[in-house]
C-alpha cells in the first residue's frame, strides 16, 4: 500500500516539473458575518452585536387626591352631579366639536386650547383644571394638562405634587424625552405636564421657535387629545400672546362685576389670530348656586366679532 502511494507521489512530481497543470481542488469561501445594514458594509468598521429592542418610556404615575378636589369644588369623575358640572359639559361641547373637526367650519389646531384671561385673578387655572376634569370623563378622547403659567404655576399646588420637570426643561433641553416629563394620573384618560424648573428667560424661551416646535409636535403627536394650556394672563404677560398664535381655540375667562370691558376688549385684541374664542363669565352671584359659590355663563364665536362677553 505504501509502495503505491509513494509511485503516486512520484508520477505527481514528474508531471508537474513537465509542465502539466493539475486540477485542485475547490477552494471553501470563508463565511462572513451577515450585514446589517448599509454603514455596516461600506465603512468596514467591527460591527457591533444588535441591541435588543428598546421598550416604550414610560410616564411617571401620580396620584391626585379626588375627594379633597371635589370638596374645593373641582369636577371630579366619581363625584355627585353638581351645576359646576354640568356648566362645564355645556362649556366642552363645542370645544370638542371643533377638536373632532364637527364644528361649523374646519377650525386648525383645534385640540390645542388655551385657557387665559385678561388680568390675574379671574378664575383661569380653575377653570382649566376643571374643563380638563370634564373632558377627561368623554369616551372618545385623552387630555393632556399643561401648565404653561410659568410665571405663576399654580397646578402643583392645587394638586399636592412634587416638583419635577415639566415645559421648561422641554424647552432648555431639546433632547429630553417627552414621556420623562409627563406624568399620568389615577383618572385614566388625563396627564399632566407641569410647568417644570424655574427659568430666568422663561418668556424669551416660550416665545422661541423651540417653543413653537414642542406645541406643533404635541398636536400631531396624539390625534386622540386634547390639549389644554393654562396660560398667563393676556394683559399681563406678552408670552401668553405668543402661545395664542399656536392654537386652535381659546377659552377667555372673565370675572363677573370685576373685568372691565375696555381690558376685555384689549385683550381680544391681542389673539385676533386665533379663529375660535369661547369667554366663560365666572363668579357669576346668583341662586341655584352649589356650595362652591361659583356659577358659570359662556359665549361662544368664531373671530373676534363674534367674540362678546358671555351674560349668565
Amino acid at each position: 500500500m505504501s509502495s503505491l502511494i509513494e509511485k503516486a507521489a512520484q508520477r505527481l512530481e514528474q508531471l508537474r516539473k513537465a509542465g502539466v497543470e493539475l486540477n485542485s481542488p475547490p477552494v471553501q469561501p470563508t463565511p462572513t458575518p451577515p450585514s446589517r445594514g448599509p454603514a455596516a458594509a461600506s465603512s468596514g468598521a467591527p460591527v457591533r452585536p444588535e441591541a435588543p429592542a428598546a421598550q416604550q418610556p414610560v410616564s411617571r404615575a401620580v396620584h391626585l387626591d379626588l375627594d379633597r378636589l371635589m370638596a374645593a369644588g373641582y369636577v371630579t369623575p366619581n363625584a355627585p352631579r353638581s351645576t359646576v358640572a354640568d356648566q362645564f359639559r355645556v362649556i366642552k361641547r363645542p370645544l370638542l366639536a371643533n377638536a373632532a373637526g364637527k364644528g361649523a367650519v374646519a377650525v386648525r389646531n383645534g385640540n390645542l386650547i388655551m385657557v387665559t384671561s385678561a388680568l390675574p385673578g379671574e378664575g383661569k387655572s380653575f377653570t382649566a383644571l376643571n374643563l380638563a376634569m370634564s373632558l377627561a370623563t368623554e369616551l372618545d378622547f385623552h387630555v393632556l394638562l399643561v401648565d404653561a403659567d410659568v410665571a405663576r404655576p399654580s397646578l402643583r399646588r392645587v394638586l399636592d405634587l412634587p416638583a419635577g420637570p415639566g415645559l421648561m426643561d422641554l424647552l432648555v433641553k431639546p433632547d429630553l424625552p417627552m414621556a420623562d416629563v409627563l406624568l399620568r394620573t389615577n383618572i385614566d384618560k388625563l396627564s399632566l405636564l407641569l410647568s417644570g424648573t424655574p427659568h430666568a428667560r422663561a418668556t424669551e424661551l416660550l416665545a422661541s421657535d423651540g417653543m413653537t416646535a414642542l406645541v406643533e409636535e404635541m398636536g400631531r403627536r396624539y390625534p386622540d387629545r386634547i390639549i389644554i394650556f393654562d396660560s398667563p394672563p393676556l394683559l399681563a404677560t406678552t408670552e401668553a400672546r405668543v402661545l395664542a398664535t399656536h392654537m386652535g381655540q381659546i377659552v377667555m375667562v372673565v370675572q363677573a362685576e370685576r373685568t372691565l370691558q375696555a381690558d376685555l376688549r384689549h385683550a381680544l385684541a391681542t389673539i385676533e389670530q386665533c379663529p375660535v374664542k369661547l369667554l366663560v363669565l365666572n363668579q357669576v352671584r346668583g341662586g341655584g348656586q352649589d356650595s362652591y359659590g361659583y356659577g358659570y355663563g359662556y359665549g361662544y364665536g368664531y373671530g373676534t366679532d363674534a367674540a362678546q362677553p358671555a351674560a349668565a
